[in-house]
């Protein structure tokens, strides 16, 4: 908490605090271009898959289920954060960055929907959705412009 008394310093606190915030940062969390399972396969492309479904695949959205949870807390954190980083915006998004892609990553382990088919059980040699090879797991990023 900082104690300001004084228009001058007053003001010489919210130019000091616009400075900050006037230095925008974007934050990106998912599955970054160029990440490739190891035949080559796009992992952005492997994760639209399960998301969105196709061909004999069902939809199993984890990302939009993960959204639709977590992001009513997200404006409150990026307060809290942002206060506490003294509005440096670039080190907030890191940190928001950071807490969204271990909830993407827990959405992905905990997903439990449409059961998988008994012939994709038999060729995986178990029933864990949206795990097969762990890249996809492993894939999940974020970066902050």
């Amino acid at each position: 908490m900082v104690a300001i008394k004084g228009g001058s310093a007053l003001e010489k606190r919210l130019s000091e605090l616009a400075a900050q915030v006037s230095k925008p940062a974007n934050l990106s969390v998912g599955f970054m271009e160029g990440a490739t399972e190891a035949d080559g396969t796009s992992v952005p492309l492997v994760a639209a898959l399960n998301e969105f479904g196709g061909d004999k695949r069902p939809p199993r959205p984890f990302f939009r289920n993960m959204v639709a949870d977590k992001s009513p807390a997200w404006g409150d954190a990026i307060a809290g954060l942002l206060a506490a980083n003294n509005y440096d915006a670039t080190q907030t998004m890191e940190q928001m960055g950071a807490g969204i892609d271990g909830q993407l990553k827990q959405a992905i382990v905990d997903f439990n929907s449409v059961p998988l088919s008994p012939k994709t059980i038999a060729a995986k040699g178990f029933d864990k959705q949206l795990v097969n090879s762990g890249v996809m797991l492993a894939s999940t990023s974020f970066k902050v412009e």
